[in-house]
Formats: structure tokens, sequence, C-alpha cells
């Protein structure tokens, strides 16, 4: 015999405007979904909603509450329930009722996360992007073990300078490519290439460390940095509270157009408000064309044609093509999850509020 177990995620009734954002239901959506290993609170919202970054204002959650929302798992049962005349979100739980002498624990659960995090997981974990030229004051390997070129994982090395009290596990990196600002042409950082992990034996300048991990060869001179233990993997997307207006600089994963799923990087940081969580809209960066035929009407000489040549110049609008949520941020620079796709997206694409 089972039990339904109703606990309600929304203590009171939503219009459908909250905050001059609309919430409308998508077309066909079902009454009930059954949660499946492998759902994200993102492909379960885009079941009902439009958009489904705007399931935190559906379901009413406050912003101590998003810190650690409700806990979903696979098995449970999300109703939409529309009796009330707006949208609500039930969790049903069905649990199993068996003789009192019996116990049954269950099996370990484990939440669903609002994202899938494989995807993003290396770019959670390791600096990746270094800012304020940090690598070039990082401990640096200046030895290796018996003198050898390629420091591979069990060899010993020496590391100028990793002293008492610092943290006793490394990853190593090397400098890799700029980021530089499409609009003002600044450098706002280095892309650091991941290169594996090392763990201190013996701190003192030079420390003992051996490698523990390779994924690329490491040599004497590539940097050190600490491990990140401030991992955010809880993202409740939301929209920015100040204006936000950027662009994409990098597009990650060797290709050249961004789809569903890929990583991009953004010339915005914490120092604009950008937050984790925040949901940007994604614009095509309208091209610069000629008025042929403004310019032809023009009577004057070739000579005064050349040199005016950019009033001709007519920028077209930028046009909506996706969303994306940024999952980390950095002072000048964040990385951002591309979720929802019209059509291609390109570097320089326009980032701006939804």
């Amino acid at each position: 015999m089972f039990r339904i177990i109703i606990t309600l995620l929304i203590f009171c009734c939503i219009s459908l405007t909250i905050n001059a954002q609309e919430i409308s239901l998508k077309k066909g959506y079902p009454d009930r979904h059954v949660v499946m290993k492998g759902d994200t609170l993102w492909d379960i919202s885009a079941k009902f909603l439009q958009d489904p970054w705007l399931w935190p204002k559906v379901w009413n959650l406050n912003r101590d509450e998003i810190k650690n929302p409700h806990l979903i798992y696979p098995g449970d049962v999300i109703v939409l329930d529309m009796s009330s005349g707006s949208p609500q979100f039930k969790l049903l739980r069905e649990a199993i009722t068996v003789n009192p002498d019996v116990v049954i624990e269950p099996l370990a659960k484990t939440a669903i996360s609002t994202i899938s995090l494989n995807t993003i997981a290396p770019f959670l974990s390791q600096p990746l992007i270094i800012e304020n030229e940090q690598l070039k004051t990082a401990p640096r390997i200046i030895a290796g073990q018996d003198n050898r070129v390629i420091l591979s994982p069990g060899t010993r090395i020496y590391v100028r300078e990793i002293l008492e009290g610092a943290n006793l596990n490394w990853h190593v990196y090397r400098q890799s490519n700029a980021l530089v600002d499409p609009d003002t042409k600044k450098i706002l950082g280095y892309e650091a290439t991941y290169l594996g992990d090392a763990h201190v034996t013996k701190f003192g300048n030079p420390a003992s460390a051996n490698i523990v991990k390779a994924k690329e060869e490491i040599f004497v001179n590539d940097r050190l940095l600490p491990f990140n233990n401030d991992i955010v993997a809880n993202f409740i997307p939301r929209a920015p509270e100040a204006t936000v207006q950027g662009r994409i600089m990098t597009i990650y994963g060797g290709v050249g157009e961004a789809g569903v799923g890929s990583i991009v990087s953004i010339n915005r940081g914490s120092k604009e408000g950008v937050e984790a969580g925040h949901v940007l809209a994604i614009k095509s960066f309208g091209r610069l064309v000629m008025d042929k035929e403004a310019r032809a009407k023009k009577p004057y000489s070739f000579k005064e044609a050349f040199k005016d040549n950019k009033s001709d110049l007519v920028k077209l609008p930028d046009e909506r093509v996706g969303l994306l949520m940024i999952f980390r941020v950095f002072n000048n620079i964040s990385y951002g999850l591309v979720m929802q796709t019209e059509h291609a997206v390109n570097q320089f694409d326009a980032v701006t509020n939804p």
C-alpha cells in the first residue's frame, strides 16, 4: 500500500506577472513529471515554462532559501497545480508502509542539480583564468628528480617557494593566451593551461612535492596554484539586478560556434555586478554594412567620398539568439553555459539582461 506525502513547495499564490517578468506556460505542458536520474531543474522547468530560468519565481523562493533550495530526488513527482488560477508546483513523494517490525532503510539518493555539472566541472575546480599577473608570482618548479626534463606522475619536484602553513595540494599550470576585451582592446587576463596536480611533502624554499597527476607534459618553470576549495555548484537562475552589457570573448571546445551546452567567457565580472546564476540574453552582434544608395547620392569627388567612407556605414541591430547562465565569476571575466539557442552563437556576440 502506498501513501502519498504531498509537500507544498510554494507557500502562496503568485500572479502570472512578477517583477515585470511574465510567467508563460509552455504549450502542451504536462500535468506532472516523474523525476529521473540525470534530470536537472532547468530541464524539468523547460517542460512546463516558456522561460525555464524563471522557475525560482514560480516556486516563490526567497534569497535565503535559494542558497540551499528544496531537495528533489529521482522518483519524486512534480505536479503543476492551476486550481488557484495561478501556477503552483507541488512535490509528491511515495512512501511504503510495511510491517512495524520490519525496518527498511532507503538507498542514499543524490538531489538533482540546476544544471548538469559534468560539463562545467573542470571550470569550477581549476582557475583557468589568471588575472593581475597572478601566475608570474605563483610558486615555480625549479628542478625535478634526477635532472628529469619531463616531470611525470611519481616524480619528485622542487618548488620555489611554498612555506609552512600553505596548502598541501596544488594544481600545475602554464600561462597561455591573453583574453582581450573586444570593446576596449585591453588584456583582462590570461588563460592558464592546466597540466596536472602536485602534493607537497616538505615546506621550504625550495619545497619538495610529488607530481600525482599529469594531464599534459610538465616542465621546470611551470607554476603552481592551490586547489580551489570554494566551489559553488548550486546555481539559481535569475536576472542581474544591475544592467549588464558585455561581449562573448571565447568559445571553448575548439569550435567556431556555440550551441546548447557550450561554455563561453564574457568580458564582464564581479566588478560589473555579475554573479553565479545570472541569466543573460545572447544577441548576435549587428554587423556594419555600407549604405550604397546613400553614398551614391553624395555629389562630392572620389577623394571626399573615400574620406567620408565611415559616415555611410550602418550598424545592424543586435538580434537575440539565445540564453546563457553564468556559473563562475572573476573580477573582469565570467564563464557562462549556453542554455538555449535559436541560432548559432558566435565569438563577440553581445550579452545583456534577459
